[in-house]
């Protein structure tokens, strides 16, 4: 219906004017809520409340359930060793309980410094291990050798292996500066290799005695027979 052209009475005017001041309100109430809206990212306490329960859910797992992180393992190890593998290092282990030649000491000793002539002179071995650690070495008599040299040891007149090649395996276990001590007793008398040739005493002078075991040499200790 059109209006008539002219001045609109006062209380119409009035009344169109309250009306558009009202819908103004609401609409910037409107955005103004809208606005709130997007800024908070749409949460709601229904939301907030879910995540809330899903957490707690995540968290209190029953015993035994699996984790994505596995736990470490306790006792033994998860690649066990195959039969070649252990037999393997079994002989590794076996070996290097041997005692080498530098964890072991010899030592040569005289049980006085002067024989009469007719006396058997005797000498002990002293065998050390001078490691860290325990290990085992076969220190039978027929590894050992003791030897009598001239003073200068330029000349050899006797050694324990001459006559008596053989011996029976002594394996002993020496823990760390542990000892395996020996004792020889000489005739006085001369020797060569597979016990050729005439023995004959030696005479009164001064005399060396030396010890080894394999490659093992210990330091010549000197000794008298008057």
């Amino acid at each position: 219906m059109l209006e008539p052209n002219g001045p609109l009475p006062p209380e119409i005017y009035w009344r169109r004017r309250a009306l558009a001041v009202g819908v103004l309100v609401v609409a910037l109430a409107l955005v103004i809520w809208l606005v709130l809206t997007v800024t908070r990212g749409g949460d709601s306490p229904g939301a907030a409340k879910a995540a809330a329960t899903s957490s707690a859910s995540a968290t209190n797992k029953p015993a035994g359930a699996s984790s994505s992180t596995p736990s470490p393992t306790t006792g033994e190890s998860s690649a066990k060793p195959t039969g070649t593998t252990a037999a393997a290092a079994s002989a590794s282990q076996v070996a290097a309980g041997i005692c080498p030649d530098q964890s072991l000491a010899v030592k040569v000793t005289v049980e006085q410094p002067t024989y009469k002539t007719g006396e058997n002179p005797v000498f002990g071995i002293v065998i050390t291990n001078i490691s860290s650690t325990a290990c085992s070495r076969d220190v039978g008599s027929g590894l050992q050798q003791v030897s009598v040299t001239s003073l200068d040891g330029q000349r050899r007149l006797w050694s324990s292996t001459d006559c008596y090649p053989d011996g029976a395996p002594d394996v002993r276990t020496l823990n760390r500066g542990e000892q395996a001590a020996f004792m020889v007793t000489w005739s006085g008398s001369t020797s060569q290799p597979n016990c050729a040739g005439d023995r004959v005493q030696v005479p009164p002078g001064a005399y060396a005695v030396v010890a080894q075991l394999g490659s093992l040499r210990s330091a010549a200790e000197p000794f008298n027979i008057a």
